[in-house]
């Protein structure tokens, strides 16, 4: 049986980080793992680890926009219509891998995974030739600086998993960025995580996303006069009523910098995908010999 974890989110997310501390995890673990990119704009720089499978082989972002004279975003649609006229190619290159775990690096161009087809077809793609799939959505800590921010993206979040119908799991990224215990003995902003202090009670809020933070939420952001309209509350009780009907999205928190918490996210994976269940147990070489000779 073969695995692919599709790895989805906006630009910054940490997504190509997460691909190579996901792999080196696994490999370390002596399980074979693969790093497929389905970026045509990717640098050559991008990975730590040379892709097993690239598209770029096939064809880039940079080549379509020179050539046809289109922007990046067009450009990157174009990329994805003719990766899939060019299934075979991806047929074959995937032919050689066995039991392997596939971590697909996509874009972060989020409208890919909420609007366009092109991912549910690839998906179905993969399905089909027996490949079992599932995707993770990374978010980075820094949307809980902004609830409004925060909550656009618990609403592209539920968008994504709506369009690729696949087993899902979100991710709360960069984690190491927000400490977890406030303290009061350092009044210099510059000496404490980039993304904000927070209580764990209020840490735990965004990674089960509380409807109330946008409802009742009180944090200084409401002295603009805009955001006093009417219209713009009436809109904020919409999106909490839809969150609350609709409870889809919560979060696994991923600091890089701990190992217990990448084998969180990985066991979360694994637990999604089945991983290993349809393999049968392994015979001890020595059952045949010494206390067990008795038991033929």
């Amino acid at each position: 049986m073969r695995y692919a974890v599709f790895v989805t989110g906006p630009a910054g997310a940490g997504k190509s980080t997460f691909c190579t501390s996901f792999a080196t995890h696994l490999q370390t673990s002596r399980r074979a793992a693969h790093i497929v990119n389905l970026d045509p704009a990717a640098t050559g720089d991008a990975f730590e680890y040379e892709p097993a499978i690239d598209i770029r082989e096939l064809v880039t972002l940079e080549d379509v926009m020179s050539e046809m004279g289109m922007g990046p975003n067009g450009g990157l649609v174009y990329c994805f219509e003719y990766l899939l006229q060019n299934m075979d190619w991806l047929e074959e290159e995937l032919g050689g891998y066995d039991n392997d775990y596939l971590i697909v690096d996509c874009p972060g161009q989020i409208e890919l995974y909420t609007h366009h087809p092109f991912l549910p077809s690839l998906v179905r793609n993969l399905q089909r030739m027996g490949i079992r799939t599932c995707a993770v959505y990374l978010l980075e800590s820094q949307f809980m600086e902004d609830r409004y921010k925060f909550f656009s993206g618990v609403l592209s979040a539920m968008s994504a998993m709506v369009n690729l119908e696949v087993p899902w799991i979100n991710i709360m990224s960069k984690m190491d960025l927000v400490s977890p215990t406030p303290s009061s003995s350092s009044s210099d902003p510059s000496t404490g995580p980039r993304n904000g202090k927070r209580a764990r009670r209020d840490v735990a809020r965004y990674l089960d996303p509380d409807p109330l933070l946008l409802a009742n939420a009180r944090d200084g952001h409401d002295k603009f006069r805009e955001r006093e309209n009417e219209r713009f509350h009436e809109l904020n009780r919409a999106i909490v009523q839809l969150i609350e009907d609709h409870p889809l999205v919560s979060f696994l928190p991923l600091d890089l910098s701990s190992t217990d918490s990448l084998e969180v996210v990985v066991s979360h994976i694994d637990l999604t995908l089945q991983y290993g269940e349809d393999e049968e147990p392994k015979e001890p070489h020595d059952l045949d010999e010494g206390d067990f000779a008795d038991m033929e």
